[in-house]
């Protein structure tokens, strides 16, 4: 009996790419959404996910994260840039998570080609703890910014007293956190 509990235990780990943040034990496995293929940046994103996303899965399927912007804008180059200068000055490493600029789509985006085939050519947001740098769509944590609002983003942490932290190690970068509320369940 206990070998077809470790196989559906497996099939479960599996069944979504895997989540950085370590769960407790007991937490109920969260619900697989079905996205609209239509979606293109975080706030349409962020729109499909709520519209999917069931009362009692939206409580359990967001966290609540204090994101580090250190600036905002549309133009990506100048963005890059300045995420390459803060990588120098400051020492974060960048994590672009295989996204680049797709200029015909005028999209942060993974390769068409990229082995995740539900969102290959199309924008795949950040979402949980990491201190390091990327270039994001502003829409995912923050509300009421035009959709194409690019953010570099200099870490995404779980406490207020974290994220003053790393404010603190980047010395004089005008940066500042914001609480975010984050989706953190499956994609796919």
């Amino acid at each position: 009996m206990k070998p077809y509990y470790l196989l559906l235990f497996t099939c479960i780990l599996v069944s979504c790419k895997s989540n950085p943040i370590k769960t407790k034990v007991g937490v109920k496995p969260r619900s697989v959404h079905v996205l609209p293929a239509s979606y293109k940046t975080g706030s349409s994103l962020k729109k499909a996910i709520a519209d999917t996303a069931g009362d009692n899965e939206q409580l359990d399927a967001y966290a609540n994260y204090y994101v580090i912007i250190a600036d905002t804008g549309s133009n990506y180059e100048a963005l890059k840039n300045k995420m390459l200068a803060l990588h120098h000055t400051a020492n974060i490493e960048i994590d672009t998570m295989g996204r680049s600029y797709n200029k015909a789509k005028d999209l942060i985006a993974l390769a068409d080609d990229d082995k995740d085939e539900m969102f290959a050519g199309d924008y795949y947001p950040r979402r949980f703890v990491s201190s390091t740098l990327s270039l994001e769509y502003l829409s995912m944590y923050v509300d009421n910014v035009s959709p194409k609002t690019i953010a570099v983003i200099a870490g995404i942490y779980e406490t207020k007293a974290s994220a003053d932290s790393a404010l603190k190690i980047m010395g004089n970068v005008d940066a500042h956190a914001v609480k975010a509320h984050v989706y953190v369940g499956c994609l796919h």
